[in-house]
């Protein structure tokens, strides 16, 4: 190299030459000063005393096929210096040519000090990655970590756990003692929790006072509640900041993999949410995530989904079961039943599906879409000449809204010319007596802008006489588990008796569900119940078939003959005997 050249160098950079073999023919004074080896030391040593044992063989062969092919390398390298220390060189090494055989002769090697870039860079990158104030792992470096730990996980088919932990009492150490303690509590929180687990295992923090742990090797519960018991015995030994003692405890969320078999995030949701168990349970306890409940749950949000997606795309039907006065032989009204027709499954009851929607919104939706198609019929049948008023079961969830009164009242001036009167709203007895002065209070908001109301499912709650004086319904209907059975069973018989006696004495109509054969019908007739709805008279059935059906329907012979026979002996149809 010419001489010129190489003292502009040596004076800018830290400079070095090496025969092919790798032997240091030169350096100078900056290689020196970097390295902290003499010259003496340096010259006729090989290059690899510099090895820092932080790169690969495969880097350093790389380097050496491409000078020995007569290329310039250029990248970062780490060296270790006399003492032990690590420094990084930016370089560049150049291959020296023979002037006459064109072969190569030597190599130069010119660096460029970046320890001080390079460090501040590592720092950089160690705070993206970790909390400043305990050096834990924080939320990224933790999401990188438990995706290799649930792949390493995988691979060996060796389980792990996920553990969410949050200090109980923590917030009350903030406002007593002020941040600063709070903060050094903290750190000593994440020094003992690294303490106690094992190497391989993960202590992270996410924020505030919430720690992750992953532990790996897992091989039975018994060994995760063996070391989560010795994690809530670690931190509940009381903690001395600023001189005073201070006790916290904590709440463990775990889940355990692959059991829990869900990528990294859901995890740590499900360990936040067994966490969220352990807390409400009180404070220094774990409690394990339930997976079969959370599919349960999954399971239960999916079919409300469908069902949602059912009301938007129109797949919702209602079907008309008919009420009729059996002493007559008359067709006295009708009550709305929810179907779904479902496009692979073809009409599903109601009860396939309802009872999963009853304690979400969708529900009210349902309700309201519902009386406005009941509404809308109503329309249709009153413009062909028809007068039967219809029943619509509402939700609790439903009735119990706020502005329940307010909402009917908007959907029944879209109808105007139906009668409020032919709208009949059942509810059930054990949501009226729920909250039953506000019940009480809707109920007769509603009745008076004319609408109906039944009190359903009567005689299966508290049935109590102050309910039924507050509840004002113009109907009670009989429960279709005792109409079922009276015709052998004495106790519902004299259930279903006593129910049309308090009918009778609070001058409210009575209606009996269910009925099975035209001996119920017989009976209830003989008790004083004349009006009745059930698969024996008919199923419910799609509003095209009602006007036909209704045409065609005729009482059986029984029911007719008592009718006659209570005219003949004179007798009053309501005094007939209970």
């Amino acid at each position: 190299m010419d001489e010129k050249y190489r003292r502009a160098v040596d004076a800018a950079a830290i400079f070095s030459e090496t025969d092919l073999s790798g032997r240091i023919t030169h350096v100078n004074d900056q290689f020196c000063a970097i390295s902290g080896y003499s010259r003496e030391e340096l010259l006729g040593q090989n290059h690899r005393m510099l090895n820092s044992g932080m790169h690969s063989t495969e880097f350093f062969a790389g380097m050496w096929r491409t000078i020995a092919l007569g290329g310039v390398w250029k990248g970062v390298i780490c060296n270790r210096a006399k003492d032990g220390s690590l420094y990084w060189v930016e370089s560049s090494m150049v291959p020296l040519l023979d002037s006459v055989t064109g072969r190569v002769e030597r190599y130069v090697s010119i660096r460029f000090d970046i320890s001080e870039k390079h460090q501040l860079l590592h720092s950089l990158q160690w705070r993206v990655g970790h909390d400043v104030l305990t050096g834990l792992p924080n939320r990224v470096f933790l999401s990188e970590l438990l995706d290799q730990a649930l792949e390493f996980s995988c691979q060996e088919s060796i389980p792990l756990a996920v553990c969410m932990l949050d200090l109980d009492g923590f917030k009350a150490v903030n406002d007593s003692y002020g941040h600063a303690s709070g903060d050094l509590l903290l750190v000593e929180v994440a020094r003992r929790l690294r303490d106690i687990v094992r190497a391989e295992d993960v202590v992270a923090r996410l924020a505030g006072d919430e720690f992750v742990l992953i532990l790996r090797y897992v091989r039975d519960l018994a060994e995760l509640r063996a070391a989560l018991n010795r994690v809530l015995g670690t931190i509940s030994v009381p903690y001395s900041v600023h001189g005073k003692d201070i006790n916290v405890y904590a709440s463990i969320g775990v889940t355990l993999f692959p059991h829990d078999n869900e990528d990294a995030e859901t995890l740590l949701r499900h360990a936040d949410q067994a966490m969220y168990v352990a807390k409400q349970s009180g404070r220094k306890r774990f409690h394990l995530f339930d997976v079969s409940r959370d599919r349960e749950g999954k399971a239960t949000h999916q079919t409300v989904e469908r069902v949602r997606q059912a009301l938007a795309a129109d797949e919702l039907r209602l079907h008309f079961q008919p009420k009729v006065n059996m002493r007559r032989g008359e067709v006295v009204g009708f009550e709305a039943l929810l179907r779904w027709e479902h496009p692979q499954d073809g009409l599903v009851a109601a009860k396939e599906f309802l009872a999963l929607v009853e304690e979400t919104d969708l529900i009210i939706d349902i309700g309201e879409w519902v009386m406005d198609q009941v509404l809308s019929q109503l329309d249709r049948w009153q413009q062909a000449g028809h007068d039967w008023p219809v029943s619509v079961n509402i939700a609790a969830r439903h009735f119990q809204r706020a502005d329940f009164v307010e909402r009917l009242g908007n959907l029944l001036s879209r109808y105007a010319r139906v009668a409020p009167q032919k709208l009949d709203l059942e509810i059930v007895e054990s949501v009226a007596i729920e909250n039953i002065q506000h019940v009480s209070d809707c109920l007769r908001a509603c009745q008076a802008m004319g609408v109906q109301f039944s009190l359903g499912d009567f005689g299966t709650g508290y049935s109590s006489l102050s309910y039924l004086k507050r509840l004002r319904t113009q109907t009670i209907k009989i429960d279709k588990s005792f109409v079922r059975d009276i015709l052998h069973d004495h106790d519902d018989l004299a259930l279903t008796s006593a129910v049309i006696g308090l009918a009778r004495a609070f001058g409210r109509q009575v209606i009996a569900e269910g009925l099975e054969s035209v001996e119920h019908g017989e009976l209830l007739l003989q008790l004083g119940c004349e009006v009745a709805q059930g698969y024996f008279i008919a199923r419910p059935m799609p509003p095209a078939d009602i006007p036909d059906w209704v045409a065609g329907f005729v009482a059986p012979a029984q029911w007719r003959l008592l009718d006659e026979t209570a005219r003949d002996q004179g007798v009053a149809s309501d005094l007939l005997p209970m």
